[in-house]
């Protein structure tokens, strides 16, 4: 049997058979940053968090945007596709490929700019998303977006991804929170992007630059009727407001420009989730939003299955919660006996086959005791609860702490079935969610399989993680 490793290197030497040594050295030459092209770079930068693998041709650490521009020129030279990479915490290969891997996580990482008065601040794509908001922090505000891997992941990724996270359901998907982006397109000229009216956008359809034919394509495709119709019945219906990577076309069709909307145009909403395969963006300019109010509470509702869990998630949303995070038995179970997070379980009473983890803020205590009884009144009268729990203080880390080690302790587990991250950020409305999973787990059932369900309950997605073995050709019937 061919091992993946061997098909990985085979179709990155097919594909560009026509670049020898001798070019890569060249360019190696004239960067000012770091170039590898040897075997063990190749292979380190072959994977990101999934399981999906591809062995780059090289892999170019750029210092500049003097690299950048000679990476783009070199790749239009030799057709070779760039693939920008942040801190590779992606969960479905995004940042993986046979061409040249652009790392920008070490050299890319100032915070450029901030302006305190009018909330926003201006980064590298390098930043790391926590330490961005300890610089924040001090100023009573932060980047809300966040995600499970919010101390390590970067913010150019997030844009690349359209990241969401726990909080999402307050502070909604990081699309909502570009402002603007500094970029440089695809023939080397450089080019930002930002909210703009109908007189500016007819003005940047004018001339021979590749910006203004950018517009003009935008303006040809969103004012055609039959692109308008495909998009408003063929995009996710609204409801849905969990959406990660792809073209978000309707964004920009719902707004002035295009529509009889307030919302002015901004492609900022267009690149935002587009993983880098539009612009090469060096800068980025964030909205930031207050902190969350300090008196904090997380509710953990305990259910005997997933589908109850699930049903109650609607009743949880009309609390106007910070984050309704689910964790399955399986996830929760991989934690027993490990030593750094046995003692985060003390809230788990029982042996509940899901919780519901909804937390909660207010100014006051006696305004959050009111919240948290009026929440916890509300789901037992309409679901069936079989235990709640109530955290609060420093304590509320540690639910979430155990929440987020799920992914990389479930690697661990022994034997050669694994759970295996092939299922990611799909989502649908809530109400629908009980329904899909159900439907997700009759699928799973015909092949004699079971999956880890968690994560992001609140907005209708959810990560699953089927136990797969790997080392089979092929799924047993």
């Amino acid at each position: 049997m061919v091992s993946i490793r061997e098909t990985a290197e085979k179709n990155s030497k097919e594909k560009y058979s026509h670049i020898g040594e001798a070019q890569l050295a060249d360019l190696k030459k004239s960067l000012e940053g770091d170039f590898h092209y040897d075997q063990t770079l190749k292979i380190l930068y072959a994977t990101d968090a999934s399981v999906y693998r591809s062995l780059p041709l090289a892999v170019s650490i750029p210092k500049n945007t003097s690299d950048l521009k000679k990476l783009i020129q070199f790749a239009n030279l030799n057709k070779v596709a760039l693939i920008p990479r942040a801190a590779g915490t992606s969960l479905a290969g995004q940042c993986v490929g046979t061409g040249i891997v652009v790392d920008i996580s070490k050299y890319f990482t100032e915070i450029l700019e901030f302006n305190e008065q009018e909330k926003w601040v201006r980064v590298q794509p390098g930043v790391v998303r926590d330490e961005l908001n300890l610089f924040l922090k001090p100023y009573n505000l932060m980047f809300g977006p966040n995600t499970s891997t919010s101390n390590r992941c970067m913010i150019g990724g997030m844009v690349g991804n359209n990241s969401c996270g726990s909080s999402s359901i307050k502070y909604g998907n990081t699309r909502q929170h570009v402002l603007e982006l500094k970029t440089i397109l695809s023939d080397g000229s450089e080019s930002s992007f930002a909210q703009i009216d109908k007189i500016d956008f007819e003005k940047k359809c004018q001339g021979d630059s590749l910006e203004s034919k950018i517009h003009r394509c935008l303006k040809e495709i969103l004012s055609d009727h039959n692109n308008q119709c495909e998009i408003i019945n063929e995009f996710p219906k609204e409801e849905v407001t969990r959406r990660n990577t792809g073209y978000a076309l309707d964004e920009l069709l719902f707004s002035d420009v295009f529509a009889d909307e307030d919302k002015p145009l901004n492609i900022c909403e267009l690149l935002t989730g587009s993983e880098g395969t539009l612009a090469f963006t060096t800068e980025i300019k964030l909205n930031l939003v207050p902190l969350p109010p300090k008196e904090k509470a997380v509710i953990c509702a305990h259910f005997a299955s997933v589908n109850e869990a699930l049903k109650s998630v609607s009743t949880a949303n009309t609390h106007e919660p910070f984050a309704v995070e689910l964790m399955d038995d399986e996830v929760m179970n991989c934690t027993i006996g490990h030593i750094q997070y046995e003692k985060y379980r003390f809230f788990i009473k029982g042996d509940p086959k899901a919780i519901l983890a909804i937390e909660v803020a207010a100014d006051s205590e006696t305004n959050l005791e009111s919240l948290t009884n009026a929440l916890i009144q509300d789901l037992q009268s309409k679901h069936k609860v079989i235990d709640v729990s109530i955290i609060k203080g420093d304590d509320i880390n540690k639910v979430w702490a155990l929440r987020k080690a799920g992914l990389g302790l479930l690697s661990n587990i022994p034997g050669d079935a694994k759970a295996i991250a092939v299922v990611e950020d799909t989502a649908v409305a809530v109400e629908d969610l009980p329904e899909y999973i159900e439907e997700f787990k009759a699928l799973l059932d015909q092949h004699g399989l079971k999956s880890v369900y968690y994560a992001h309950a609140g907005e209708g997605e959810l990560h699953y993680a089927p136990y797969l073995i790997l080392k089979r050709k092929k799924i047993a019937n």
